[in-house]
């Protein structure tokens, strides 16, 4: 599971890249903050709706629909209420949060454990991206990333595009359920549950962790020096 840790260390990375010449001040760690715990919040909606998680605020419906409205108000809007109220910098920081909302978070969670429910509500389906990509001396160039063949039972052409379930079918363990509930218990009742709030849970996302960090404490250090 990718954390919210995690997900703000490749937040840092990707803001920093893009945002060259920018202040990184408190404003825009308030900023950051909202992106990359905004979309965790469909954890608690997991409580009344069946797969709420990773399928509520995880879909690309909502940049899809932020995107143009962004851009006919920052391009084609006599008055932008965006630069109106923030001016030019305040514009960038918009696009930058957007980017970074799809890459550092949603991409993310797309390819670890059950994926996200991309298209919801417009289309109820978790998707996962899993496999590999690979140079073979006998192949040659391979993937198996998305996979096309025969339905050994119908005989018809299908394409794997990592389809998982819905929102009925799938659940992602968190920590405000930490169980699918319509599973049976292992556990015993009167043992307590298990509710673990992941910082790094590989190698590779506390390397994401330290690096964001770094690169974060890095740019402020050039600002003050300019």
């Amino acid at each position: 599971m990718v954390s919210t840790v995690v997900h703000a260390g490749f937040a840092l990375l990707l803001t920093v890249a893009l945002l060259r010449g920018t202040v990184l001040d408190r404003r825009l760690g308030a900023v950051l903050v909202v992106l990359v715990v905004a979309p965790e919040l469909d954890t608690v909606a997991g409580v009344v709706m069946s797969g709420a998680h990773r399928a509520l605020f995880h879909t690309v419906v909502i940049p899809a629909v932020a995107v143009p409205l962004v851009y006919w108000d920052t391009r084609h809007r006599e008055t932008s209420w965006i630069r109106h109220r923030w001016n030019d910098r305040g514009v960038r920081i918009v696009w930058v949060g957007l980017f970074v909302h799809v890459f550092a978070h949603l991409l993310l969670d797309y390819a670890h454990l059950e994926g996200i429910n991309v298209l919801f509500p417009v289309y109820d389906q978790f998707f996962r991206l899993d496999g590999e990509l690979f140079v073979s001396t006998v192949d040659g160039v391979s993937q198996t990333f998305f996979e096309i063949g025969i339905n050994p039972q119908t005989g018809a052409d299908q394409v794997n595009v990592g389809a998982v379930g819905t929102t009925e079918e799938v659940h992602v363990d968190n920590p405000v359920e930490p169980n699918d509930a319509d599973e049976p218990q292992t556990e015993p009742a009167d043992e307590p549950v298990d509710r673990r709030l992941p910082i790094a849970v590989h190698g590779w996302q506390l390397y994401m962790i330290v690096s964001g960090l770094f690169v974060a404490a890095a740019r402020r250090l050039q600002t003050r020096r300019e």
